[in-house]
């Protein structure tokens, strides 16, 4: 398991080169501080789509940003989807538990991945990437009525917006398997993602008062 530095480099450049070759847009959005455009591609096999995000917070810093999106303690406190989350380790690769609550009557679901973070500089840009993927050679046994995510793939990119804000780009495939009408699933990137980054905006202008209290 692990991360290539190709895929760190090819990942971090594309924040400012998007490439949609075979994406079509879906949505924007735009509140408070927070705008985002979202692409998506059809995937024939899975019958599915795979996500290409530009997003813009106007009011927190990529160091700030960074530091929520990778302490999963914290994540706990703020994101409602959260049901567990936690590290492990196995067979010497660092892992990601993380159990997600679903509406009734759908069953939750919950993946095993592996997360590297990597800084660089794209143009004389400090950029943060974070790469993650499913763990399929994974040990972990699934649990009863929770549905295994096998299919997940994402990457971050963080950087400054020049200004007092953060730039982000994120390219994302999920399949959460199970009986979802895929229309379903994309009605959830289309809404979930803006508030997903709202959630986040509000989490980063908190992160100082709660790391004070740890």
């Amino acid at each position: 398991m692990g991360f290539g530095e190709r895929k760190f480099l090819e990942a971090a450049h594309e924040i400012d080169n998007i490439t949609l070759d075979g994406f079509e847009f879906l949505t924007e959005s735009k509140k408070e501080s927070v705008e985002c455009k979202i692409y998506r591609k059809y995937e024939e096999v899975s019958g599915l789509y795979e996500y290409k995000i530009m997003g813009s917070i106007s009011d927190v810093l990529p160091d700030v940003c960074k530091q929520v999106y990778m302490d999963l303690e914290y994540r706990k406190n703020w994101d409602d989807y959260v049901y567990e989350l936690y590290e492990f380790e196995e067979d010497g690769v660092k892992n990601i538990y993380w159990s997600v609550n679903y509406p009734w009557p759908m069953s939750n679901r919950d993946y095993i991945y592996t997360r590297a973070l990597r800084e660089l500089e794209v143009n004389s840009i400090p950029t943060v990437v974070v790469l993650a993927e499913s763990n399929l050679l994974t040990k972990t046994p699934e649990r009863s009525g929770v549905i295994r995510v096998k299919e997940y793939h994402q990457s971050l990119i963080i950087q400054s917006d020049g200004m007092v804000g953060t730039k982000a780009f994120m390219h994302y495939f999920d399949n959460p398997g199970g009986l979802i009408p895929s229309w379903l699933i994309n009605w959830g990137a289309k809404t979930g993602v803006p508030t997903f980054l709202n959630s986040m905006r509000k989490a980063c202008l908190g992160y100082k008062e709660y790391f004070s209290k740890k």
